[in-house]
């Protein structure tokens, strides 16, 4: 009889320890998860506003995914670092996800055909990108007319100036060439670098402003057969702003995190940056003592006062090594959308810049975003940079020649047509 109870009572425990356990032991499944390591790439690297946003966006999807090892690749964009993507897509090395540029900037990497396009994605998960507008998918649309990123945010480019050292010396914010000129030469005689730059890094920005004011709208936008004599004009203003002092006297080494220090240490009076700028500012603690404003305009300039180089021209792809894998496609897809829902939107445009998730929000407005709200309110045209019609390696050209043309070593027409060339070959 004991026997017999002893039996029952062993039955009866194994009856509870399959209920518990799940008589087809999913349990054990679930605690024996496969590791999953997604590779991906940015342009949040160093000390890019955006990348606290990007890295923590990441470490929230590693704890919701606990199966899942992020291996990330971010870095400051350069052209050193598109050609260091261009290559690894080139051979095979692509990752399963990467933020990158939608322009022409990202012609190499389409035409390897490893970009999975928005359609094909949002038939199999309909509420891809359900946060974004429909005007910034528009905006991020690639040059062959497939719809593939989803966007963070878009920005404008202003000149940066540091109100504290203007006040001090009384000098007047520039609003126009000759007033520019005078805030040179007197921050240049009171042994403040006037305007902080690195040409033979992050010349872009001056670049960009320096054609567009000397060339006016319409031929900024164009892509000329040879240099026009308003880009030539134009390479020549930057010798002449180098030859006044405008620049750090290192600047032939001065790479661009000096640059940013230079700002924001006070040494410098004014810095042409793009929106992004103003999370770092911030950051930094000094903000309150900057304003940003329009570029100040050329001698003789074409382009209307106040016209902005401002565009959303980058966004998150999902590559086909993670869609044609199936333990990582649906993964690759949270991956984008942790970064592309609407708080995330929010976090990454931080009240600056141009937004690019539906609805409004209500933030904290501090003078320095409401200048650059103004900035692009009153904008009386709103212009994309050259990078966004030329092809990268003539793109890459200029950039690379443009301190030696500040130097007086190369000649302008010289490298433009160089370039105008290159880029007729690529067609």
């Amino acid at each position: 009889m004991g026997r017999k109870k002893g039996l029952i009572l062993a039955v009866f425990c194994t009856l509870i320890l399959l209920l518990i356990v799940g008589c087809d032991g999913k349990v054990e499944e679930e605690e024996v998860q496969e590791e999953i390591v997604l590779k991906t790439v940015s342009m949040f690297g160093g000390t890019t506003p955006s990348a606290k946003v990007y890295q923590d966006i990441n470490e929230e999807f590693m704890k919701e995914y606990e199966n899942v090892t992020i291996e990330d690749d971010s870095q400051i964009c350069d052209e050193e670092w598109k050609t260091k993507v261009a290559a690894n897509f080139a051979v095979g090395n692509e990752p399963d996800i990467i933020q990158f540029f939608t322009d022409s900037a990202a012609e190499s990497i389409l035409a390897t055909g490893k970009l999975v396009s928005l359609e094909e994605i949002q038939k199999e998960y309909p509420e891809y990108a359900k946060d974004s507008r429909k005007t910034a998918l528009e905006a991020v649309r690639n040059n062959d007319g497939v719809i593939r990123a989803v966007p963070t945010t878009g920005y404008w480019e202003g000149l940066f100036c540091n109100k504290e050292l203007f006040e001090k010396y009384h000098v007047k914010i520039p609003t126009d060439w000759d007033s520019l000129v005078k805030a040179i030469r007197t921050f240049r005689k009171k042994g403040i670098t006037p305007i902080s730059v690195s040409l033979n890094h992050m010349p872009h920005y001056w670049i960009e402003h320096l054609l567009l004011y000397t060339a006016g709208e319409e031929e900024y936008t164009s892509i000329p057969e040879t240099a026009p004599e308003t880009w030539i004009k134009a390479f020549e203003t930057l010798k002449e702003l180098r030859d006044m002092g405008a620049f750090p006297e290192n600047i032939d080494a001065c790479a661009d995190n000096f640059a940013i220090q230079l700002f924001q240490e006070g040494k410098a009076a004014m810095q042409l940056e793009g929106s992004w700028y103003v999370s770092s500012l911030i950051e930094a603690g000094i903000a309150d003592k900057v304003t940003v404003v329009a570029f100040p305009g050329v001698r003789e300039q074409k382009a209307k006062q106040g016209a902005l180089v401002t565009r959303i021209s980058s966004g998150f792809y999902i590559t086909r090594r993670a869609w044609d894998n199936p333990e990582k496609r649906e993964l690759a897809v949270r991956f984008v959308e942790a970064h592309t829902k609407r708080e995330s939107l929010i976090k990454y445009w931080g009240g600056n810049g141009i937004a690019t998730f539906k609805g409004n929000v209500q933030t904290k407005i501090t003078p320095l975003i409401k200048d650059g709200r103004k900035l692009l309110d009153n904008a009386p045209s709103l212009n994309q940079s050259t990078d966004s019609r030329i092809c990268p390696e003539a793109y890459k050209l200029i950039i690379e020649g443009t301190a030696e043309v500040s130097e007086g070593k190369k000649d302008a027409e010289t490298l433009l047509n160089e370039a105008l060339t290159l880029e007729k070959d690529r067609r």
